[in-house]
């Protein structure tokens, strides 16, 4: 039996392996006690921590909680998580067992009008029957019966009235998956009261950035009450003075305390049941107005498809603030008294194997998910992990949410027949807020239906030809017909209906449908035509059956030719070194050509010229073969830089209006850095061995010279519509400070640099205010630089890094950090040239500070090489901390592209590690500066 101090010892010495690895300082490490600081005194980033927690599993043998890499950061923390860890035998242990025993197949609430009256016939006939089973962060699992949910409902909506919360006002709902969710969205309901679902914060240690992005929602939905957890309350409460409406920002427990008798309003069937915010790009949100009717239409026409009954089992771990689900996986659930078992999304995140052990041992018969999780399934699970798996109780496993990829599909039956995965289970099903969540689904039982079309004549004509099978044939993949009581057509632009295997937008109409969208009645205008709805959608019929080609705001015209995004995205997710379901083909409308440019914005993790070269070039040769024609630009970026929705989408809108504005590139500094960068370059030359006089008159004359010139920049960058222009713009007035300064600029290895278009990641060391702006003037192309999310709350900063592109990390937030991280690896896979100051910041002291692992995990993992940048001369301009400018002469050396090992694969982390070193050597022998990695230092930024 191995001990309490035993386990802390063998903690210890994985702390001490892994902080060596690091390079920590030998006497903070031998300093280790229970309560040293993973993040203040070891300086664990977040993919740090990642690694630390994985080494920390496979030497115990154990499975820690997904909290534990947020919350635990000390050692006394994590011994306690390591003490009460099940191990991985226990935790495989209990997938044997069997699914909560169920009642006989019961009848269903036909004659109810609303949501309400659901939960009323469920909990006055079955009260005790079960409805949700819940995986908490240990796997421990609780039950919610009917009668709890009505029971902790009423609760909710007693605290809510008790506020005096009004019939048909509006309550948002910010709460992660959790028993409290469920409760208050009835709670909501039972009050008369609307709920408004929005996004809950990933981490609770950094929330104010988060909410901040919901104020426009709460402002739409004049919003009364926000319920929220405990940790965001503070942070929230900065948005009543922000939205007028908003009275109150309060905790489900708070609202549990008051005692009394709730009261029930009338309510009726056409009242609104929910407002389900879409995820759209930017700017005015718009809120899809659903009724109880529209919403038990849909739920009704869906069961009916697809023959639910109380016997079935649905496995979620799907955001219940997403209508796919709220609406689909629990609202029809409960209407069906299908038992639900869910997981929060992170749970799924964290081990993708969950969602499939727990169809295993729930012989569940129902799942959903978008197409990007089967992707992850495909990519992250390992076959270990699927030892005893039996998938074979599915009878419908529904891919939707998203761009439905044919190889996806086949790729996972594939993958998960030998565990009993039958083909016929597979349902491509299509569907929209606005028609509350499904349209239209195949019949069960047939598996997913292809048809392979002429490329060409579908590109030119919008006729879906029928094809032979070959590999130049675009192939989509059928949704099935219109769900009961639904109908589509097809129309062209001018609203004429077009025969089968024409493509044109998709319009719809039924009794699920939304009335508008809330208190947007520009919106509303696009939305409706003549009793029909726009999908936004562009489709074609074939044997009756949908078939969706794209989004209308997607597709690109070029020449007269219709370009389809999501074949090219699918051949482009194949390319090694791009990461997969990051890549975002899109148009971008040029003046000059009176046509659009297509754009691809690849994630790669890759960073060495040469990979980054051939990663453009098999993407030109993709697209060239798909379109005969190359693309207009490659964007290769590092992860996190393709926007996505709430399910997974990948916002192409969002991401041409980023690529329009130039926010796909970045600076790192902070705001006030903005103006020390502009400043550093129009400072004139200062002769060393100037007495303190002449130095401060300098000073003066540079700090005039900078009010100048800083303020048109500024300007400009925030009105120029091109991020070329405004790159351009940066490096002329760096270089016209330059050249007033007399500060002479001289760098060697251009040559070193990829061609446009080529993925890598660029390492520069960090010594000065100027580093950033000094790199704008002299790199032939915008890059994406890396910066800190500080800056990004900064007025000043703000605005203007946004204007150029920057990518913001989080360095305090452990989860929120590694989030970053891997949007910066996809934005590297998927074609950017991401641009790191590994260190992180700068002292005063010359030396080369300790690397943080962010840029070379980056390059790792996107099979990119990493290009060494090296600045000399910048730290003797403008040390941290000083004001007073000083002449120098600059100096850049562009190393040659340094490759990840042939190991990367089988162990990233010490290619990674093996990248760190070989990368810092390079550095020290151009900058003549120390080695500080072994020196305590106080880093200022």
């Amino acid at each position: 039996m191995v001990t309490e101090e035993q386990k802390l010892s063998e903690m210890f010495e994985i702390i001490r392996g892994l902080g060596k690895e690091l390079k920590i300082q030998p006497k903070t490490l031998n300093a280790l006690t229970l309560d040293s600081s993973f993040d203040k005194d070891l300086g664990f980033d977040s993919l740090t921590r990642v690694e630390f927690i994985s080494r920390i599993e496979l030497h115990f043998k154990i499975k820690l909680p997904d909290r534990v890499f947020a919350t635990a950061d000390t050692p006394r923390a994590l011994l306690r998580e390591i003490l009460n860890a099940s191990t991985m035998q226990e935790a495989r242990s209990i997938h044997a067992g069997e699914p909560v025993a169920q009642a006989i197949s019961m009848a269903v609430p036909q004659r109810a009008e609303t949501l309400l009256d659901v939960l009323d016939w469920h909990a006055h006939t079955h009260p005790d029957r079960p409805h949700i089973k819940f995986y908490s962060d240990d796997e421990q699992e609780k039950i919610i019966t009917y009668g709890d949910l009505k029971e902790e409902a009423e609760r909710i909506a007693l605290g809510l009235q008790m506020l005096g919360v009004k019939a048909g006002e509006t309550v948002s709902l910010m709460l992660p998956t959790s028993h409290d969710y469920f409760f208050s969205f009835f709670g909501i309901l039972i009050c008369g009261a609307i709920p408004v679902p929005i996004y809950p914060p990933a981490r609770l240690s950094q929330l104010e950035d988060h909410l901040l992005r919901h104020r426009s929602i709460l402002e739409n939905c004049r919003a009364v009450i926000l319920i929220t957890v405990p940790e965001a309350k503070a942070v929230a409460h900065l948005l009543m003075s922000q939205v007028s409406s908003l009275q109150k920002v309060i905790t489900p427990n708070e609202l549990q305390t008051q005692q009394g008798q709730v009261l029930y309003p009338n309510r009726l069937a056409e009242d609104i049941a929910l407002l389900q915010y879409t995820s759209g790009s930017t700017g005015k949100p718009k809120g899809v107005t659903l009724t109880h009717a529209n919403l038990l239409a849909n739920i009704r026409a869906m069961g009916e498809r697809i023959n639910v009954d109380s016997n079935d089992i649905f496995v979620s771990w799907l955001p219940l603030y997403h209508d796919m689900g709220l609406i689909g996986a629990w609202l029809g659930s409960l209407y069906f008294s299908t038992y639900l078992v869910i997981m929060s999304p992170l749970h799924f995140l964290a081990k993708p194997e969950r969602w499939l052990w727990a169809v295993h041992r729930n012989r569940a018969t129902l799942t959903a998910a978008p197409n990007f999780a089967y992707e992850i399934c495909l990519k992250r699970i390992r076959d270990e992990d699927l030892k005893g798996l039996q998938l074979h109780s599915l009878k419908a496993v529904f891919n939707g949410a998203e761009t439905i990829i044919p190889g996806t599909l086949m790729r996972f039956y594939e993958r998960f027949s030998p565990y009993g995965l039958q083909l016929e289970a597979l349902m491509p099903v299509y569907g929209l807020a606005e028609c509350s969540v499904g349209l239209s689904f195949p019949p069960i039982g047939r598996g997913p239906r292809f048809d392979k079309i002429d490329r060409v004549h579908f590109m030119k004509t919008e006729q879906a030809i029928p094809a032979n099978d070959n590999e130049h044939a675009l192939c989509f993949v059928s949704c099935g017909e219109p769900l009961a009581g639904h109908e589509i057509r097809i129309v062209d632009m001018n609203g004429r209906e077009l025969p089968e295997r024409h493509q044109g937008l998709l319009q719809f109409r039924g009794p699920s449908t939304t009335c508008g969208y809330f208190r947007n009645p520009e919106k509303n205008k696009i939305l409706f035509d003549d009793g029909w709805l726009n999908s936004g959608d562009f489709a074609y019929i074939a044997d009756g059956e949908v078939y969706i080609t794209g989004r209308q705001k997607d597709i690109i015209i070029r020449a007269g030719q219709n370009i389809y995004p999501d074949e090219i995205e699918d051949a482009i997710n194949k390319i090694d070194g791009i990461r997969k379901g990051c890549v975002a083909v899109f148009g971008s409308a040029s003046h000059e050509r009176g046509t659009e440019r297509l754009i691809v914005l690849a994630e790669t993790h890759e960073s060495r010229m040469t990979n980054l070269e051939n990663i453009r070039s098999k993407i030109n040769s993709e697209v060239m073969a798909l379109t005969g024609a190359p693309p207009d630009e490659i964007v290769l970026a590092p992860p996190h830089s393709v926007l996505k929705t709430s399910s997974g989408k990948i916002r192409r809108d969002a991401c041409r209006e980023m690529y329009e504005r130039g926010s796909i590139t970045t600076v790192r500094a902070p705001w006030l850095q903005v103006i020390r960068l502009l400043g550093i370059s129009l400072i004139p030359q200062i002769r060393r061995g100037l007495r303190s006089l002449k130095a401060s008159s300098y000073a003066l004359y540079a700090w005039l010279v900078l009010i100048t010139l800083a303020l048109p920049t500024w300007l400009l960058v925030q009105i120029l519509p091109r991020l070329r222009w405004r790159w351009r713009l940066i490096g002329l007035s760096t270089r016209v400070l330059a050249f007033a300064t007399a500060t002479r600029i001289n760098i060697k290895g251009l040559e070193h640099l990829p061609p446009p278009g080529t993925p890598c990641v660029l390492v520069c060391n960090h010594a000065s205010y100027v580093d950033g702006l000094i790199l704008a003037a002299t790199l032939p192309r915008p890059v994406s630089f890396i910066a800190k999310e500080e800056l990004n709350r900064q007025f000043i900063a703000g605005h203007f890094l946004r204007r150029i592109g920057a990518e913001f990390v989080e360095r305090f937030d452990t989860q929120k950090g590694a989030q970053d991280a891997k949007r910066i690896t996809r934005l590297v896979a998927d074609g950017h040239t991401a641009l790191f100051f590994p260190e992180g910041t700068f002292s005063r002291i010359p030396g080369l500070l300790p690397f943080h692992m962010g840029a070379f995990t980056t390059a790792v993992e996107a099979h990119v090489p990493i290009i060494p940048i090296a600045i000399r001369g910048s730290r003797s301009i403008l040390r941290a901390g000083s004001w007073l400018p000083r002449h120098y002469p600059i100096s850049i050396s562009i190393g040659e592209p340094i490759y990840p090992n042939e190991s990367a694969k089988l162990d990233p982390w010490r290619s990674a590690v093996a990248l760190r070193d070989h990368v810092r050597n390079h550095m020290l022998a151009e900058i003549g500066e120390p080695d500080l990695n072994y020196e305590k230092t106080v880093r200022s930024s």
